[in-house]
């Protein structure tokens, strides 16, 4: 029984295109590579090809078949024509054959008998062709779906894994254009273009050796054609491998513009930007049919050149096969055999042009699959990670520096501080202080360029990333969620959990009473990316679904920016509850979370410059005073309402 594997162990990449290789046209090493998903469906693929060389057999059999009911019905006139001649006559021809009237006329008598199997024999073969062909067709088929349902299944996984600093080198449009149309093109080739040309090969062959055998001196009249269209099909494929990469590039890009597009459609609207996003996008599009165009012209040039190539070796083998049937040493039969052996000649050459396209697409499709497969994943579990085990919550950073993908300047500089098991730590600072980057790297989205940041003592690079993460809940700035219901979304870190469970995080997150307003309650279906339910709504649901998994360490990413004020307080006063026993990192543009935190860190430029209670750094430090009056007391002011309007 055939399995799916995962695929091996991925290669390391380097600077280009996304997987890190250069941008290129496609590579026949790729394409080979591709071939051995085929490993995985020995049987399948076994069984296909074994059909397709009975089906060619029986193909190649069918001419013979045909000269030997030409050569009976000729031999029968022919006799015939002698035995109606007069006895004189009949006389003198018999003297030029070395038979007698007895054998002419039993060979007269008899036949019908060889064109009766002739025919017979033909309908057998040709019914055994359509079987077979019918088989390997389906067969191959089913094994380019099964290798295109592998190469997607994988191109997920690996995108999946890939860490956050490969998403932020690739765009999104790409990546979807490669596990989709590139998929299809590998799989196009796999499932019908390399048995085209397999059967073209064969057939060809075949048909050269049985026309050798047949006929050698008309044979080597079309040999010469052959090479002519080889080379030809031969420096097409080079050409048209990098244009066939262009064409994929040209639609990532055009897929690029289409999802931007759609997934900021109220932007465009808002702005009414709705023409000049058209023009970008029929810039695009324009980009691509030109590409398009140029790939056709050459296949409007490549197959009339080789048709006219075909028809000038036809030509010369009917004038010289014409000329041996005149000085009888080609039977009619031969000469049917050899015209439609002939065919099955020039029929696979015309092929090979369809098939060098199939190949020349698929090859910079592999090209492109591998990019991705083969890139180099920054963040994985190394040799020997452990599984970690419940942890206290005792989160550490040692002298960290942390500097993006190919930067010089770093974005975190020697940052050290420790949290201890049920604090809160609130993260001040401005736009890209490092708040966002510290807590980044504590569930390891990304790895730090100097330094340690330990959980109870691990270094998070010394444990399974999985049993990590899921000690760690997250509720990001930008909240997203999935397609389905809320109950969906809320268990989406518990699958499992119970409905008493999912009620039980919704209220602590403030979202059961707008939940059970809806009339489909948490069977209510949220939209794409949760488009049909408000900012502060969708905020909760996702506060909620960190909550679920019942985390040790707590990261609230600005997490009451989307909810108004009375809202605020009463995710507030949940959160504060939940906190307890729970290490939490709070980054916060309002008061509350920052008068209440057991440590405030003042980020600025990537280090840490102040540390204390909102009362100590009131006293001690010039800048979190600034960012307190500049940023934060207003906020103060509208909260005192806050519990009025909350019981209003």
């Amino acid at each position: 029984m055939n399995q799916r594997r995962p695929f091996g162990s991925p290669g390391a990449g380097g600077p280009g295109g996304p997987g890190g290789r250069p941008e290129g046209g496609g590579s026949m090493k790729d394409l080979g590579r591709s071939m051995r998903y085929l490993g995985r469906y020995r049987v399948t693929t076994t069984l296909a090809y074994a059909s397709l060389f009975i089906s060619i057999a029986a193909q190649l059999v069918v001419p013979q078949l045909v000269q030997n009911v030409l050569d009976a019905v000729t031999d029968s006139v022919f006799v015939r024509q002698i035995l109606a001649l007069p006895e004189s006559e009949q006389a003198a021809a018999l003297e030029q054959l070395p038979v007698s009237v007895d054998q002419l006329t039993e060979r007269a008598a008899s036949a019908e008998g060889p064109i009766y199997w002739a025919m017979v024999f033909i309908v057998v073969f040709s019914l055994a062709r359509g079987l077979f062909a019918f088989a390997q067709a389906f067969l191959a088929q089913k094994v380019s779906q099964d290798l295109a349902f592998d190469f997607r299944n994988d191109l997920f996984e690996k995108i999946q894994r890939l860490s956050f600093s490969y998403h932020d080198r690739n765009r999104t449009g790409q990546l979807m254009i490669r596990a989709t149309d590139d998929v299809e093109k590998l799989r196009m080739f796999i499932g019908q273009g390399m048995l085209l040309a397999v059967q073209s090969i064969v057939l060809l062959i075949g048909s050269l050796a049985v026309l050798a055998f047949t006929n050698l001196s008309l044979t080597l009249i079309i040999l010469p054609v052959l090479p002519v269209a080889l080379i030809l099909f031969m420096v097409f494929g080079s050409v048209a491998q990098s244009l066939f990469g262009e064409i994929q590039r040209r639609l990532s890009t055009l897929n690029e513009i289409l999802q931007e597009n759609l997934a900021g459609i109220r932007v465009v609207k808002a702005f009414v930007r709705e023409r000049e996003e058209q023009d970008r996008f029929d810039n695009a599009a324009q980009q691509l049919m030109d590409q398009h165009i140029r790939v056709s012209k050459i296949f409007s040039f490549l197959f009339p050149f080789i048709f006219l190539i075909s028809n000038l070796g036809q030509a010369a083998v009917v004038y010289f096969g014409g000329r041996q049937i005149l000085f009888d040493t080609l039977t009619l039969g031969e000469w049917q055999k050899f015209s439609l052996y002939l065919i099955y000649v020039f029929f696979p050459v015309g092929q090979l042009g369809f098939i060098v396209a199939q190949m020349s697409q698929a090859s910079a499709s592999a090209k492109r699959i591998f990019e991705i497969l083969d890139a180099e994943n920054e963040v994985t579990d190394k040799p020997g990670a452990q599984p970690m085990s419940q942890v206290h919550g005792r989160v550490r950073f040692s002298d960290v520096t942390f500097r993006y993908f190919n930067s010089t300047d770093p974005v975190l500089q020697d940052v050290s501080f420790e949290a201890q098991p049920g604090e809160t730590v609130a993260l001040l600072g401005g736009t890209g202080s490092g708040k966002t980057t510290i807590i980044n790297l504590i569930p390891r989205f990304y790895d730090v360029s100097e330094g340690h940041v330990l959980l109870d003592d691990w270094d998070v690079r010394d444990v399974t990333l999985d049993s990590m993460r899921r000690q760690i809940g997250i509720v990001l700035q930008e909240t997203n969620l999935f397609t389905g219901t809320i109950r969906d979304n809320i268990a989406f870190g518990r699958p499992n959990a119970t409905d008493a469970e999912v009620e039980a995080a919704a209220t602590a997150a403030a979202a059961h009473d707008f939940i059970v307003s809806f009339p489909d309650g948490y069977q209510t279906a949220v939209g794409e990316r949760g488009t049909t339910l408000s900012g502060g709504q969708k905020q909760r649901v996702a506060i909620a679904r960190a909550l679920l998994t019942d985390p040790r360490i707590l990261i609230l990413d600005d997490s009451t920016s989307s909810v108004d004020v009375a809202t605020e307080v009463l995710i507030q006063n949940a959160l504060d509850r939940l906190m307890v026993g729970r290490t939490s990192f709070v980054i916060a543009q309002r008061i509350s979370t920052v008068v209440n935190a057991d440590k405030i860190l003042v980020l600025d430029r990537g280090r840490i410059v102040d540390r204390g209670t909102h009362e100590e750094l009131m006293r001690t430090s010039a800048i979190y005073t600034d960012i307190y009056h500049s940023q934060l007391v207003e906020d103060a002011a509208v909260e005192e309402k806050a519990p009025l309007v909350a019981k209003a």
